[in-house]
This record gives C-alpha cells, structure tokens and sequence, in this order.
C-alpha cells in the first residue's frame, strides 16, 4: 500500500547509519505538508503567538503519564495527548484526568499497528473505535488523528478528508524515543530552539519526556512561551471553508 509523504517519520524508522547527534527536529517532509489547508493536514500553530503546543503519544502510561501531568500542573501548562485506545480503556482514570486538568484529546489508534500493513478496513476501525472511547471522555464526536509512526496510507488520507477529520502531524521532533540520554536530548533542543507555534513531538510512555521538560519548560516560559492544547476544530463549517486566517502566519516559516 502506497504511504502519505510524512509516512515512517516516528520511532522505529529511522534510515540506517544516520547518526541520532545530527538528527533534524524538523523533518523537511513535514514542511511539504504545512502547504496544505489546516482543515485537512495540521503541522503547526499560529506563528504570530508565543506559544508552544506540546503533544504526547502512546499513552497514557500508568506510571510515566501522571508524573507528567503533575510537572505540566506545576507549571500552569496544557497539552494535547494523542492516546492508544487500548490504553486509555486500560487506564480510565488517568484518560479521565487528561480530560479534568484542561488537556486535548487525540486518536493514536487503538492499538498502534503499521498502518501500512493492514486493510482500509481496519485503519478506520482502528480509528471508530478510539474515537467512541475518546468522545465517552470528552463528549467530542471526532478527534484530530495523528497516525502511529506517521504512516498515513493514501486511501485513508482521502476518507479522512471525505469525513473531515483532520490529521495532525507535528513541526519539531524531541526524539525522545530514540532513547538517547535526557542530558543528550536536552543539549539537541537547546541547539535547534523551537519557535512559536511549534508542534512538538513527544512520548509519555517513558520517562524521557519529563526529564527532559524538567529543564526545558522553565527555560522556554522564561522566553515567554505558554503551553495550550491544540486548536479543536468546531463543526463542520470549519470542514467546508477556506484555508485557515492563520496559514500565512504558519507559513511564514517556511
């Protein structure tokens, strides 16, 4: 099955040989798609505000996610968590508190498999049935759809514009799967900074990510960045309209 050009952009996937210390944050793939209306794609935020978006899949994580939440807490900060569906049914109590402390909500799928690798069928399945457990939380029919390993099949990509439901990709990469030391990760942020609207990239199923905001929020608030989820799209008049009023802001990037 053919694969959208931002396919195989997560973990697992990286080229062989491509040494981890010059990884680029910003994969240029994912530039091509910020071209793209933001009803259908969404790769960044608003440039003309100072804030971040931080994102987190593949929980949530019994242990990891809510030391998380209690260092966003501490820091007055919001998030989007895209959330494997078997985990968050695993886990109701901690969904439930993504839902209670102000943090979006988005489908990872169900259970994370290669996108590429299953029938249609089974990607939307994949999809329903993640976003009936999301909406029994936040009461949301549709949810943004950030799909596991970037991997987004053709196919899917037009039912998912056929039925208006937006993907959502990121603009920075932490790399925070690679497994590389927090001080490691620490060093490649502070070396490649992140700028306003920023998607950003992360993973609540280890402890890498809060290490490695321990250090960063204080110094990205200390820049004047705040931290809110992801913008909600509201109904389907925002599916049949035009480009976004912020796309000339987000392309200014570019």
């Amino acid at each position: 099955m053919a694969t959208h050009p931002a396919a195989h952009l997560e973990s697992g996937h990286r080229p062989p040989g491509e040494a981890l210390g010059g990884a680029n944050p910003r994969p240029r793939k994912l530039r091509v798609l910020r071209w793209l209306p933001e009803r259908w794609v969404l790769t960044t935020g608003p440039a003309n505000r100072q804030v971040l978006y931080l994102t987190f899949d593949d929980g949530p994580h019994p242990e990891h996610t809510p030391r998380l939440l209690d260092l966003l807490a501490e820091h007055d900060a919001r998030a989007t968590f895209f959330l494997i569906g078997e985990h968050a049914e695993r886990h109701p109590d901690i969904a439930s508190r993504l839902v209670r402390e102000g943090h979006g909500l988005g489908n990872h799928s169900w259970s994370h498999p290669h996108f590429d690798r299953i029938t249609q069928a089974r990607q939307l399945e994949e999809i329903d049935r993640t976003d009936r457990l999301l909406q029994s939380l936040d009461g949301r029919d549709c949810h943004d759809f950030r799909p596991p390993r970037g991997a987004t099949p053709i196919g899917l990509m037009i039912d998912c514009l056929r039925r208006g439901r937006r993907v959502a990709y990121w603009s920075y990469d932490s790399l925070d799967y690679t497994q590389r030391a927090p001080a490691d990760l620490i060093a490649g942020v502070r070396s490649r900074p992140v700028q306003a609207g920023e998607v950003v990239l992360m993973h609540d199923d280890s402890a890498h990510s809060l290490e490695l905001l321990r250090v960063m929020i204080p110094e990205w608030k200390a820049a004047g960045y705040g931290f809110e989820p992801l913008p909600v799209r509201r109904g389907r008049d925002d599916r049949a309209g035009g480009a976004s009023p912020d796309a000339s802001a987000r392309r200014g990037r570019a």
